[in-house]
């Protein structure tokens, strides 16, 4: 079983910023956004030819690559899915002209597929899924941030069960940081008991898969 990653955020909070330290060699980014990544000289790390990035959002596809690389490539131990809110928006416009339950049904368990499919996938192969975050907040000023889903079913089904840690994307004081969830009520953030003391650390997703390959081998 590979390990799931989430990692939320609102729109420029450092959700694809966050993967900037991880090593290209070993990393294969779809990026289901169709819009680049968002570092400086990205373009010398990740690109077609060098085939560790391509832009895919379609859920059999993305799903046909996992299992490929799972079975195919053990030189790469990282697969990033940079924005599951793309493969929504994919498969949302797709469907524009189809009406009824159907529709929304096909598209909450397209993504749930893609959530689903880490479980059958080789242990050393970490799976990062980035998604947007939608807050709300009552007249008291709480506010709660979860995974912002296409459709109510998606709701129900409720991605955040799949993942094994979700990291909370902010932007602190002009620091982009991760938000762990320890001992906070404010998101749907989480990460497995004691790996974390910290409610943030550093945006960092390369150390969060480090520090999560050590804790499992104990």
């Amino acid at each position: 079983m590979a390990t799931l990653i989430g990692v939320m955020g609102e729109s420029g909070s450092g959700k694809t910023t966050s993967l900037r330290n991880l090593d290209p060699a070993s990393t294969i980014i779809v990026d289901a956004d169709g819009k680049g990544l968002s570092w400086r000289g990205w373009r010398a790390q990740y690109s077609a030819e060098a085939r560790n990035y391509t832009r895919l959002s379609g859920q059999d596809e993305i799903c046909d690559l996992l299992r490929a690389v799972s079975g195919g490539a053990p030189h790469v131990r990282v697969v990033v899915i940079d924005t599951l809110n793309g493969v929504m928006v994919a498969d949302e416009y797709a469907r524009r002209r189809e009406k009824g339950y159907d529709k929304w049904a096909d598209l909450a368990w397209a993504v749930w597929d893609i959530v689903t499919v880490p479980l059958a996938l080789r242990d050393d192969l970490t799976v990062i899924v980035t998604a947007h975050a939608q807050t709300e907040r009552d007249e008291s000023g709480y506010s709660f941030s979860r995974i912002k889903t296409s459709g109510r079913k998606l709701d129900k089904l409720g991605i955040e069960t799949k993942l094994q840690a979700l990291l909370h994307a902010k932007c602190v004081d002009g620091e982009y940081v991760l938000g762990t969830g320890v001992g906070s009520s404010e998101s749907t953030a989480k990460t497995p008991m004691g790996l974390y003391e910290a409610q943030a650390i550093p945006s960092d997703m390369a150390q969060v898969v480090r520090d999560l390959e050590a804790y499992y081998r104990g």
